[in-house]
C-alpha cells in the first residue's frame, strides 16, 4: 500500500510589491511542505479572494478546478500596503476565512505595527530582514496553531507580545483614526481617501482634525514624522532591510 503524499502548508501571499512576491514564492515553492497557491497585491485583492473562496465552497462541482480560490492555510502578507493596509486586511480575514492564520511582515521592527498587527488577529509577525529560514520556521508554527513572532520584535513589545493593553501614541487613535492617518502618511490627499472609504470630505477633515489633537500635531508633515518615528510609516531605507533572495538566484 502506497503512502498518502504529505499535505503542503498552502500560502496565500500578498505584498504590493511584484519583485518581493516573486522572490519569496520561489523560496516558498522550494520548500517540500509549502506550496504558494496564489499571489495578491493588495488588501482590496484579499477580501475579493476569500469572498470567491467562500462562494465556491458553497457552490462546488464536478467542473470547478480545485485550485480555484482555495482557501489558504496561512496567508503571508506585508503590513504596509496602500490602501486598506494590513492591519484592516488582518480584521477582515479573521472575519472571512478564520481558519486562515495570518503571518504578517514588515521591514519595522518596533512601534505600532507590530503590535496592531498582532491585536488584530495575525498569528505571528516577522521583519523582511529574517533569514529564509526563520521564514519557513514561522510559517510551519503558526501553521500548527502556535504563534511566531521574530525574536527582536518580541524584545520591543510588552512582555505578552499578544495582550490587549496598549501605551503606544498612535494606540490613541481608534481604528478609523489609524486608518486615516495610514492613509495620509501614504500621501493621499482628503479628496481620495474620502472616495475610498466612502465618506464625506467633511467628515474625513474631522478625523483628521481629531487624529492631529489627539497627538499633539498641527499638520501632515509632523503626523509622518511620528509615524516613521513610531513605526506607523518606512523611511527611504525599506527596501535595505529585503531578505536576500541569493539562495534562490539560478
Amino acid at each position: 500500500m502506497q503512502n498518502s503524499p504529505l499535505k503542503k502548508i498552502s500560502i496565500l501571499l500578498v505584498d504590493d510589491h511584484e519583485l518581493v512576491r516573486e522572490g519569496i514564492a520561489r523560496i516558498l515553492n522550494d520548500a517540500p511542505d509549502i506550496v504558494v497557491i496564489a499571489q495578491l497585491s493588495s488588501g482590496e485583492d484579499i477580501l475579493e479572494y476569500l469572498s470567491h473562496s467562500n462562494s465556491n465552497n458553497m457552490n462546488l462541482n464536478e467542473n470547478t478546478p480545485e485550485n480555484i480560490y482555495q482557501k489558504p492555510d496561512v496567508i503571508l502578507l506585508d503590513a504596509r500596503m496602500p490602501g486598506l493596509g494590513g492591519i484592516e486586511a488582518t480584521r477582515a480575514i479573521v472575519q472571512l476565512s478564520p481558519e486562515s492564520k495570518v503571518v504578517a511582515m514588515s521591514s519595522v521592527s518596533s512601534g505600532v505595527i507590530p503590535s496592531q498587527m498582532l491585536r488584530s488577529g495575525a498569528k505571528g509577525f516577522i521583519t523582511k530582514s529574517v533569514p529564509v529560514e526563520e521564514l519557513l520556521k514561522a510559517i510551519r508554527v503558526v501553521n500548527e496553531g502556535d504563534h511566531y513572532v521574530t525574536p527582536s520584535v518580541a524584545t520591543r513589545l510588552a512582555v505578552d507580545p499578544f495582550s490587549d493593553d496598549g501605551g503606544g501614541l498612535f494606540d490613541k487613535l481608534s481604528r478609523r483614526e489609524l486608518q486615516i492617518a495610514q492613509m495620509l502618511t501614504d500621501g493621499k490627499k482628503v479628496s481620495q481617501i474620502s472616495a475610498y472609504l466612502e465618506l464625506s470630505p467633511k467628515t474625513v477633515y474631522s478625523y483628521r482634525y481629531r487624529i492631529f489633537e489627539k497627538l499633539g500635531i498641527r499638520s501632515d508633515v509632523e503626523l509622518t514624522i511620528l509615524a516613521v518615528r513610531h513605526g506607523l510609516a518606512d523611511d527611504t531605507r525599506e527596501y535595505d532591510v529585503l531578505p536576500s533572495f541569493d539562495s534562490i538566484a539560478s
